[in-house]
């Protein structure tokens, strides 16, 4: 079963959203890097069991990115940071201002929440 890396970041974000069980197993899988095997044997369970909880967790973490979509938001927020840090770093360096740069970019970053 191959592991789509977005999934780490979902469940950071709505982890808790998840029943105790799927979260654990998740977590294992995910955060731990675990085989399914490892956390069968771990859980008293079956692999299948262990691939079923994963895949019912990973369309529970979907569906509550698509209906809230927070993780695009981060994302979103993350990349006017950086833009705002580029921007003071240059101005740090060239001496030039871009106060009116920095302000647009901040509120583009509120404008998201």
């Amino acid at each position: 079963m191959a592991k789509n890396l977005d999934f780490v970041i979902l469940l950071d974000i709505y982890g808790n959203m998840l029943t105790d069980r799927q979260r654990d197993v998740m977590e294992l899988y995910y955060w731990e890097d675990l085989s399914l095997g490892e956390i069968a044997e771990s859980n008293n369970i079956t692999r299948q069991a262990v691939r079923d909880s994963i895949k019912r967790g990973e369309m529970t973490l979907a569906e509550f990115e698509k209906k809230l979509g927070l993780a695009v938001k981060i994302v979103k927020c993350r990349e006017y940071f950086n833009a705002i840090s580029d921007c003071a770093c240059n101005m740090k360096k060239s001496g030039a201002d871009k106060t009116d740069e920095i302000i647009s970019l901040a509120g583009m970053g509120k404008e998201i929440f």
